[in-house]
Formats: C-alpha cells, structure tokens, sequence
C-alpha cells in the first residue's frame, strides 16, 4: 500500500497504532503516552489508531477517545486485513516528520519515545525497538529468537528484535519503503537496501494485561516465505540473473555431470568384455540428470526475462536514493 506524500510537518510527531480486539487497553494506552509526551516536552504529537476489523468495541473506545482528545484520530477497517495494512493506512494519514509505532496491548512503553526520537536525531533513519528482557510465555519467546538468529543471517542486518512493534521513522523512509502482506516487520531491512541507515536500542517490555495474542504458529511460516521475498528484493532486485542464473548453472552443470558419468558407464560396459551393460532408461539417476538440465535452462530463461523486464521497466533509476537532512548538514546516497 502506497504511503502518502504530503510534506510532513517538521515539529509533529506522529504515533501510529494499529489494533485488533484491544477495547480494554486503549484507553490506559492513550493515558499514557500524553503523559510521557508531556513530561518529555516533545511537542506536538499525534495518535493514530487504526482498527484492523475489530470485533469487540475497540472502535467504540476509539470514538470516545478522539471526542475527549483533538489529538487522536481514528481509522476502521471493514475487516481485518493484517498489521501491514493498518500500519500503512496509519502512514498515509501521518502528518508528522518523525512517525513511531507501538502496538496496542500495553506491553510497549511510551516512555521509550524519548530515547527513541533522541536516537533518531543522533543521525539515524530507522530505530527499531530491542525487547530485550521479554514478557511473553515461552513458546512465544523461543520461536522468536531462533527466527530472529535467522533474519539475521540472510539480511546481514544485526538486529536482535525485527518483530518489535516499538520503531521509529523519519517520514521520508515510509515514502520510499512500499508495504503490503506481512512485510511490515521488515522495514528496517528494506529500508536499510535505500540506503537509509539504520539503529536499534533496548526498550522496556511489560506483561499483557488486557486481551490475547493475535499471532499463532502459522506467523512463523509467513515469516520465513517473507524473508525469502525480502532476501530477493533487497539483493537481486536490480539483477535477478544472478540468482536465477546462478541456479541455473547450477542445476544444469550437476545435470550435465551425472549424464557424463551415466553415458560414460554406457559405453564402458559395451566396450569391456565380460561385463553386463547397463541400460540407461532402467536408471533413476538418467531421469534426474534430464530434469536438473531441464530445469537449469528453465532458470537461466527466467533471469534472462527478469533481466529484460527491470532493464525495460526503468527500475535501475530507482536503485539509490539522495536525501538531505537539515539537522545534522548530511547528504547521503
């Protein structure tokens, strides 16, 4: 989903907050985080809250919230449509040049927003939320570290927590950084391959209080189908064929290999006396040696026509991005 591009308000700050089924906590949560503003003298602030198909009376709180605080605001969704979704329908609204999400269950502490913002204008884009003394069951917490180990690895990025909902944003990153299905965990990764830079500080975690997790074992499999699309975005984006094709050497070398050793085997056992000759369409191997050359040729049309596509779709001109920050006097590219 697109993010909108109005020109953001330097002094606002913008707290999106996306929801579902969490009537019990909004209202402590709104609470809280006008007081953490207000001790820390941030300025002027909103609350963005997004309702992802509720099917309590979240919208109803939401609706008293925003009559008794001309700081909120409220979206609803007809149905749940996922945390990606709701994030970015919060962006578009965003007026503020710094944006930061937080989830809804109590369990993010507004008085981060503080060391957050600071972290951010220490010369960062992106500051991403290290729950790093976690309140959650253990087979919530497992899960997460072992994946968290593996994002790691195959997106060279060393942060311990992705799926932290405490981040913090300069509005020109949510501008670039296109968001849709379950890629909103993701975003420093993606915003990281812009060229935008990217930190992460330990935040206080507290126990649920209100409400159950929306997240079950089935998060875990769209995790790891997600990073496999962000593993390929971020780095063969602008040159498929060095996937594809690597592959397709690959596939098609091994192929040709076994075919060698089969067709060698072949004419061997004809030409020396005494030895039984071997029949190659009797021979599993012949058959595999057939499909991995097969399919190696497949892979190297497919990054052919990849190729074709981003050299004719004009995405190579998008591949960095020059951005100004007046604050601290940097250009980056």
């Amino acid at each position: 989903m697109p993010v909108s591009h109005a020109v953001p308000d330097e002094s606002m700050i913008s707290i999106v907050i996306p929801l579902l089924n969490e009537q019990d906590s909004l209202a402590e949560l709104v609470r809280r985080i006008e007081t953490s503003v207000a001790s820390a003298n941030l300025g002027p602030f909103e609350i963005l809250l997004v309702d992802d198909g509720s099917t309590d009376g979240s919208w109803k709180a939401i609706q008293q919230i925003c009559s008794t605080h001309a700081f909120a605001k409220g979206v609803r969704f007809r149905r749940n449509f996922g945390k990606a979704a709701a994030l970015a329908a919060g962006f578009a609204m965003a007026k503020g040049s710094i944006v930061i999400t937080m989830d809804a269950d109590l369990q993010d502490d507004p008085n981060e927003l503080k060391p957050l913002i600071d972290k951010l204008h220490s010369g960062f884009d992106v500051v991403s939320g290290w729950k790093q003394t976690r309140h959650d069951p253990w087979h919530k917490r497992w899960p997460s570290l072992v994946f968290n180990g593996i994002l790691r690895r195959f997106t060279r990025m060393e942060l311990h927590d992705f799926n932290c909902g405490l981040k913090a944003y300069r509005a020109e990153v949510l501008r670039e950084v296109t968001l849709y299905g379950e890629m909103h965990r993701f975003i420093p990764v993606l915003a990281a391959a812009r060229g935008f830079r990217v930190a992460e500080i330990a935040v206080k975690h507290h126990a649920r209080q209100h409400g159950v997790s929306k997240y079950g074992a089935s998060r875990i499999l769209k995790g790891f189908l997600d990073l496999g699309t962000v593993v390929f975005l971020t780095r063969f984006r602008y040159r498929p064929q060095h996937l594809l094709g690597g592959l397709g050497i690959v596939a098609c070398g091994l192929g040709s290999l076994l075919l060698f050793v089969l067709l060698s085997a072949w004419v061997i056992t004809r030409c020396v006396p005494d030895m039984d000759p071997i029949h190659l369409h009797e021979r599993a191997l012949f058959y595999m040696a057939i499909f991995l050359f097969l399919a190696g040729l497949q892979f190297l049309g497919t990054g052919l026509l990849a190729e074709l596509v981003v050299a004719n779709s004009g995405c190579k001109t998008s591949n960095f991005s020059i951005s100004e920050q007046t604050d601290d006097h940097e250009q980056r590219a």
